[in-house]
């Protein structure tokens, strides 16, 4: 038996609430067979898209209604909140339906940051969904920090600070270790700073590959697997020369960012996050691929392994 820290891409959630019901029912059939095989899992996932309509919601009601702007750390809650709602809903129905009753929950969980991380005066992490060029003038109007990423289009990009602490993970083990299914970390965590006793939200996102690597650190897991749109890790990705990759060593990995062949709001926080896993605890396999190929990269058959 195996504990495993599984980070759903956005692929695995659906870009709105329709398409969310369809992928979550098809991500949950695929990680029954992995508890149905014994073993332990946490269930992370990003927010992008759905903390980015959030805030969109929001600010089109406020124009209308007196009330105070609901802040990023609030809606980073609320995404947590209904995005657990259908996963653990969903996971729950695809382990009835293959015999097996076992507890599902889904932990609110914050993240402390460091409030002088730089990330703080250097946006960087994508939200909402893609805008073409007239879209992103009027966001930049309003003030937003409007990038160009690739050939997709724009989005909004926001401070993404490395996570410092998971203040839920104490609660996340022990559900584990009483044979729970946990779903935690949504979003990368609801980002807050210490003062004092009191956490405090702050404006930003946390990458969920990063708060799902310091998880999978504290609760001591055995795999850290990323779940995303490809099976592999490519170079030259998407050219007549684009090439897969098996595996790759911590120092191949780092070669390959310094060549520039991961993309910053794709592929390069997955690998540096599998990166930190591998290297904090080397006794934890890290691996990226899709949710087809989940069960063969377990075992070894496809997708691409981080080693120190």
């Amino acid at each position: 038996m195996s504990r495993i820290v599984i980070a759903l891409g956005g692929n695995a959630l659906g870009a709105n609430l329709s398409d969310q019901m369809k992928a979550v029912r098809k991500t949950s059939r695929k990680i029954a067979e992995l508890i149905k095989d014994g073993h332990e899992v946490v269930l992370t996932h990003g927010n992008g898209p759905q903390v980015g309509l959030m805030l969109d919601c929001f600010d089109s009601y406020k124009v209308n209604h007196d009330i105070d702007a609901f802040t990023m750390s609030v809606c980073v809650s609320i995404t947590q909140g209904y995005i657990g709602y259908d996963l653990q809903n969903f996971m729950r129905e695809a382990l009835l339906d293959i015999g097996l009753s076992i507890p599902v929950s889904t932990v609110i969980t914050q993240v402390i940051v460091d409030k002088d991380d730089p990330a703080f005066s250097n946006p960087t992490k994508p939200i909402g969904l893609f805008l073409n060029e007239a879209q992103a003038q009027v966001a930049r109007a309003k003030g937003e920090d409007i990038v160009k990423i690739d050939k997709r289009g724009y989005r909004q990009v926001v401070a993404s600070p490395m996570p410092q602490h998971i203040v839920e993970s104490a609660t996340i083990k022990t559900l584990l270790d009483a044979g729970q299914l946990v779903i935690a970390c949504g979003g990368g965590g609801i980002p807050v700073i210490e003062q004092g006793n009191h956490l405090k939200g702050v404006q930003a996102v946390i990458d969920k590959d990063f708060s799902s690597a310091k998880l999978a650190k504290l609760i001591h897991a055995d795999y850290f697997v990323i779940l995303t749109a490809v099976e592999k890790v490519y170079i030259d990705f998407c050219t007549p020369e684009q090439s897969a990759i098996d595996t790759m060593t911590c120092k191949q990995a780092q070669e390959h960012i310094e060549n520039g062949h991961f993309g910053k709001g794709s592929m390069l926080p997955k690998v540096q996050a599998a990166m930190q896993v591998v290297k904090q605890t080397p006794s934890c396999t890290a691996l990226i691929t899709s949710l087809e190929g989940l069960l063969d990269g377990l075992d070894g058959m496809t997708g691409t392994r981080i080693t120190p």
